[in-house]
C-alpha cells in the first residue's frame, strides 16, 4: 500500500505490501521502548527507594503514576488521531515519551520521579493503541496474523532483554541510566516516522465528548489506582482500595450508558463491542491478564523468595520464557493467517496452564532445571495465545472504526492485567504473611500460583466461542 492508500503493485519477500511494512516497523521501533521501559523499571523499585531515600510504599508511586497516567491517555487516542491524523499524533506521543523519559533520568527526588514518570504514562498509553490502529488500518484486512505476529514483537523481547538491562544497570551504573535506554529507540523512532509514515491530511475540527472523557478518564484512573493499591496490608478490604475503585466502575458504567446511544459521536465507540471478533477477543484478552500477566507478578518473586536469587540472576532465569514467546512468533508466522483462531488460542492457553502446573506444586527443593524447561513452554503458550487474538479482534472491522476498537481491546488488556496483578497479589500476601520459612513461603506461592491456573482454565474454555475456520474478511475500502 503507498501513501496514499492504493495497493502497490510490488510485494515483499513475505507477501505483504512492502508500505504495510514500512509502517509495522516504523512503529515497532518506537513501542520498543515503552515495552523496555515498563520491564525495565519493574525491577528498579527496591534500588529507587533506598537511593531516595524514601518507603516503597511511596517509590511505588513512580509505577502507580504511569498507570494513571496512561489511563487517562488511552481513552483519547481515537479523537486525537481524527482531529490530527495519525502520524502527527505518533510523532507528538512519541516525542513526549522521549521527554519524559529524559526528565525521569535527570529526577533529584522521588517527587520529580513520579511527576516525569507521569509525562512518560501520557506518551505511552498513546502509543500503544496508536500503534495497532495503525498497522491494522494500513493492512485493510491483509495478513492480520502476521502484522500482530510483528507488532508483538516488543511483547516477547521485553520480558527477555528489559530485566536483564535493568539489572546489569542497578549492577554497574547509577539507576538514572535506566531511562537513557528508551532515548535511542524513540529518536530513532521518531526519524523513521518522518521518512515513511504516511502523510497525514489539513487538521480536523471534530467535537470532543467532554462527558464521556470526564466519566471514562477518571472512572478508569479509580479502578487502577484502586487495584494499584491492593498489595498492601488487607487487600480488597484496604479504604484506598474499594473506594477509588467502585467510584471508578460507576463512573465507567456511567460512560457506558452515555456512550451506547452515540455510537462514534462518543468519546468511545464501545457500541463496537456488538462485533463478535472483537467482543470475544476482549473477554479473552481480559482473562489473559489475571492467567497470564498477573502471573508474571508471582514468577520473579518466587525466584527471589523461594530461591534466594538477586534481581539480575532472577531476570536471567525468567529470560527462557522470553525466548520461549519469541520461539513461538517464529511459528505463528508462518501459519497464523491459514487457520482460525480457535485451535491456535486454545491449544496456546492449553499450554500455558499446563506449565503453570508445576510452579503450583512446586516446593523449595524442586529442580531449578526443571523449572527452566517449564517456563520455556510457557513462553511458548504466551508468545501464541495473544496473537490471535490480536489479528481476529479486527477482522470485519471497517476502516474508521479501527481506532476505537484498538482502545477497546487495549483496555480490556489493561484492565485484566491489573485485575490478574491485584487478585494474586492479595493471594499471595494472605498465604504467606505468616511464613516462618522456606517451606511455608513455598507452600503460599502454590495457592497463588492455583489461582493463576484457574483463571486459565476459564480462559480455555471461552476459547471454544471463537472461530475454528479462518474468515475471508477483509477491511472496507
Amino acid at each position: 500500500m503507498t501513501a496514499t492508500g492504493t495497493a502497490s503493485p510490488t510485494r515483499s519477500r513475505l507477501g505483504m505490501d512492502p508500505q504495510v511494512m514500512r509502517t509495522t516497523w516504523t512503529v515497532l521501533v518506537g513501542g520498543m521502548a515503552v515495552l523496555f521501559d515498563t520491564t525495565i523499571v519493574a525491577v528498579a523499585i527496591r534500588t529507587l527507594a533506598t537511593d531516595l531515600n524514601v518507603g516503597l510504599a511511596t517509590i511505588q508511586w513512580v509505577s502507580t503514576a504511569y498507570l494513571l497516567a496512561l489511563g487517562v491517555a488511552v481513552p483519547l487516542v481515537g479523537w486525537a488521531q481524527r482531529v490530527l491524523g495519525a502520524k502527527r499524533l505518533w510523532m507528538i506521543a512519541l516525542t513526549i515519551f522521549l521527554v519524559g523519559s529524559i526528565l525521569s533520568s535527570l529526577s533529584w527526588s522521588a517527587a520529580s520521579l513520579i511527576a516525569f514518570r507521569a509525562v512518560q504514562g501520557l506518551g505511552g498509553g498513546m502509543l500503544m493503541p496508536l500503534m495497532m490502529t495503525m498497522v491494522m488500518q494500513a493492512a485493510r484486512g491483509q495478513n492480520l496474523g502476521r502484522m500482530a505476529v510483528v507488532i508483538g514483537l516488543p511483547v516477547a523481547l521485553g520480558p527477555i532483554v528489559g530485566p536483564v538491562i535493568g539489572g546489569l544497570i542497578l549492577q554497574h551504573l547509577h539507576w538514572s541510566w535506566l531511562f537513557w535506554v528508551n532515548v535511542p529507540f524513540c529518536v530513532a523512532g521518531l526519524i523513521l516516522a518522518s521518512r515513511y509514515l504516511a502523510p497525514d491530511g489539513p487538521v480536523q475540527r471534530v467535537r470532543l465528548d467532554v462527558v464521556g472523557l470526564l466519566l471514562l478518564a477518571p472512572g478508569l484512573v479509580g479502578i487502577l489506582y484502586g487495584l494499584s493499591n491492593v498489595s498492601g496490608d488487607g487487600g480488597f478490604s484496604r479504604a484506598d482500595v474499594w473506594a477509588p475503585a467502585g467510584a471508578g466502575i460507576v463512573l465507567a458504567a456511567g460512560f457506558c450508558l452515555w456512550a451506547l446511544p452515540r455510537g462514534r459521536r462518543a468519546l468511545v465507540d464501545i457500541g463496537l463491542l456488538r462485533h463478535r471478533p472483537l467482543a470475544t477477543s476482549s473477554v479473552l484478552m481480559f482473562l489473559s491478564g489475571f492467567g497470564l500477566f498477573g502471573a508474571m507478578l508471582l514468577l520473579p518473586l518466587y525466584f527471589q523468595t523461594v530461591r534466594g536469587h538477586d534481581v539480575l540472576t532472577a531476570a536471567l532465569l525468567l529470560a527462557a520464557q522470553g525466548v520461549g514467546a519469541l520461539a513461538s512468533r517464529v511459528a505463528l508466522g508462518r501459519v497464523i493467517d491459514k487457520v482460525g483462531p480457535r485451535w491456535i488460542t486454545l491449544t496456546s492457553f492449553v499450554v500455558v496452564l499446563l506449565a503453570t502446573i508445576p510452579f503450583a506444586l512446586a516446593g523449595a527443593a524442586t529442580s531449578e532445571s526443571w523449572l527452566i524447561v517449564v517456563l520455556f513452554f510457557r513462553g511458548l503458550g504466551l508468545g501464541s495465545a495473544m496473537i490471535p487474538l490480536m489479528a481476529h479482534a479486527f477482522e470485519g472491522m471497517a476502516h474508521d472504526d479501527v481506532p476505537d476498537a484498538s482502545i477497546v481491546s487495549r483496555l480490556f488488556q489493561q484492565l485484566g492485567g491489573s485485575f490478574g496483578t491485584a487478585i494474586l497479589a492479595t493471594v499471595l500476601a494472605s498465604a504467606t504473611s505468616g511464613a516462618h520459612s522456606l517451606d511455608d513461603a513455598a507452600t503460599g506461592f502454590d495457592q497463588a500460583f492455583w489461582v493463576a491456573v484457574a483463571f486459565t482454565a476459564v480462559a480455555v474454555g471461552v476459547s471454544f466461542l471463537l472461530p475454528a475456520t479462518r474468515p475471508a474478511a477483509t477491511l472496507p475500502e
